[in-house]
């Protein structure tokens, strides 16, 4: 095995990420030295448009892998030589292994996300859910979520055409109906048991929140991505909400 391994993230608006840290503190538990580095857009002053020579040049570089975030999980996709089956699957990638000469992209986002729910809310209704956003991570997240038994997954984004795209692939994995578009969030929301914030909203770079505080109810779990701050605009009432109950 070797005795040290040099990773990269690359996304935007990145800094205050814990990945380097968490990535280092495991390397040094299993003892060999684990280089992390950012490379972060907004601090190079790029655009997604770089991508192809950011890979070229971490491979010029020794790198030994990449994990990619937002807004790149699926930018990368036509830059990368194979596919691990779930992030063919999935439609998006969040890892990549440099080795001799080929780049193989793979997708950890979804057991993630399946295994931090299940954690977290291991007993909540799953009927129908709304999630917004269909980006990289959210098609991650929604594979996940009608792979923990979801009965139906509206999915609301900005981009109808990514929306749309992403329930026929659910729909042709997991079967006709178990994914739907949605229009407006407040009837959606309203018929749901959770929601969930697959978009950058929260994030330090990324101020707000997709889900409408108004539509939030005590009955209503809530699921966020983000992890950076912990507590995001949208989850911050919900303190609130259950002391009310």
């Amino acid at each position: 095995m070797q005795s040290s391994y040099l990773i990269g993230l690359i996304g935007t608006g990145i800094q205050a990420s814990l990945t380097p840290a968490m990535h280092m503190r495991e390397g040094e538990a299993l003892g060999f030295r684990y280089l992390y580095r950012l490379v972060d857009l907004i601090v190079l002053g790029l655009g997604v448009e770089a991508l192809p020579d950011l890979l070229t040049a971490a491979e010029r570089m020794g790198f030994d892998g990449l994990n990619i975030t937002h807004p790149c999980k699926q930018l990368v996709l036509p830059l990368l030589h194979d596919l691990s089956d779930d992030a063919r699957a999935i439609g998006a990638v969040n890892t990549v292994v440099l080795r001799d000469g080929r780049r193989i992209g793979h997708n950890t986002d979804a057991s993630g996300f399946a295994a931090a729910f299940r954690r977290g809310l291991p007993d909540v209704r799953l009927d129908r859910v709304v999630q917004f956003g269909a980006g990289g991570a959210g098609c991650a997240v929604a594979n996940a979520a009608l792979g923990l038994g979801v009965g139906q997954l509206t999915l609301i984004d900005t981009d109808a055409n990514r929306a749309g795209a992403l329930v026929e692939s659910l729909c042709g994995r997991f079967g006709a109906g178990r994914a739907v578009m949605g229009g407006d969030p407040e009837p959606a929301v309203a018929a749901a048991d959770g929601v969930i914030n697959a978009t950058p909203l929260g994030m330090a770079n990324y101020p707000g929140q997709a889900v409408p505080a108004s539509l939030l109810r005590p009955a209503l779990w809530v699921a966020d991505i983000v992890y950076f701050p912990l507590e995001t605009a949208l989850l911050a009432p919900l303190g609130r909400l259950d002391a009310g109950c």
